[in-house]
């Protein structure tokens, strides 16, 4: 059953949505959507702007509205850790969660991020981080989850960078802990450039590139001549992190691929079905695009 179905939405439509702020950069509506017409599924996807001192209220409220699942996006996903019943392993390691399932028995917080970051980096680049010496722009949420897959998946180094060294700190923590055998380190970002042009992969994990005026993170000299260059923003065909990459001779590629596969395996995980994979690309292709 493809499309919109006569009657629809009526009292049966079944909720799904996604928090985060801002929130209308976002494409998951749109791929989302386009996945549960192609399953015949009666149901929406909305996105909702929630500010982080709102969220827990906001999650409550999904809860007991009878939502069927969420996402949860910048700045929201370590907090929305904190407010599920329950955590899946996927959830623990990353200590964040983008993907939640409500439950009669409560509410069960997953991440995503982690598997859709390791396919997005396989479909841009025909690499896994085994082996790479990885640069890691942005420790919070989603960049605090690919920094420890990379660890995990047995990167030759790690190198952290944040505005608030804390957070990084943190993590170097927690990356040690994790992958002993792993090379890991923090800096400041005043030395962001020279750290992230000894590295082979630079992925790019802060809000900067959301707004159209954004300046691009780093500068062409942060990026060798090889280097991969993976920004976790996907609304633009080309981001200005990538675009200094690109004027380096590295490699970029935007986070379209991340989004799609951290989407497809949060929709599995809320209806027990197959994701449209291709249907749901396709949407993305043509939003970001045309």
């Amino acid at each position: 059953m493809r499309g919109a179905t006569p009657g629809w939405p009526d009292a049966g439509t079944r909720l799904f949505a996604v928090l985060g702020h801002p929130i209308s950069h976002s494409l998951s509506p749109v791929m989302h959507n386009a996945a549960l017409r192609e399953l015949g599924l009666n149901a929406v996807y909305l996105a909702f702007d929630v500010r982080p001192e709102e969220a827990p209220a906001a999650i409550r409220g999904l809860a007991a509205v009878g939502c069927a699942g969420a996402n949860v996006t910048v700045p929201l996903k370590e907090i929305a850790a904190r407010c599920v019943a329950r955590l899946d392993d996927t959830a623990r390691l990353a200590g964040a969660v983008n993907t939640i399932r409500f439950e009669p028995e409560g509410s069960v917080g997953y991440s995503t991020d982690g598997e859709g970051f390791l396919r997005g980096l396989r479909e841009a680049f025909g690499v896994t981080p085994t082996g790479l010496r990885i640069f890691v722009l942005g420790c919070g949420g989603a960049g605090r989850t690919v920094a420890l897959e990379c660890a995990r998946s047995g990167a030759a180094a790690v190198t952290l960078c944040d505005a608030e060294t804390a957070r990084a700190e943190r993590l170097l923590g927690e990356l040690r802990a994790l992958a002993p055998t792993v090379e890991a380190d923090v800096v400041p970002t005043a030395h962001a450039v020279e750290a992230a042009r000894r590295t082979r992969l630079v992925v790019q994990a802060t809000p900067v590139g959301l707004h159209e005026h954004d300046p691009s993170p780093l500068p062409p000299e942060a990026f060798a001549p090889d280097a991969l260059a993976y920004d976790l923003i996907y609304h633009r065909p080309v981001t200005p992190f990538m675009r200094a990459a690109e004027t380096a001779g590295a490699r970029a590629s935007n986070g379209l691929g991340m989004l799609w596969h951290q989407g497809a395996r949060a929709l599995e995980i809320w209806t027990g079905r197959a994701a449209p994979i291709h249907v749901m690309r396709a949407a993305l292709e043509r939003a970001v695009y045309g």
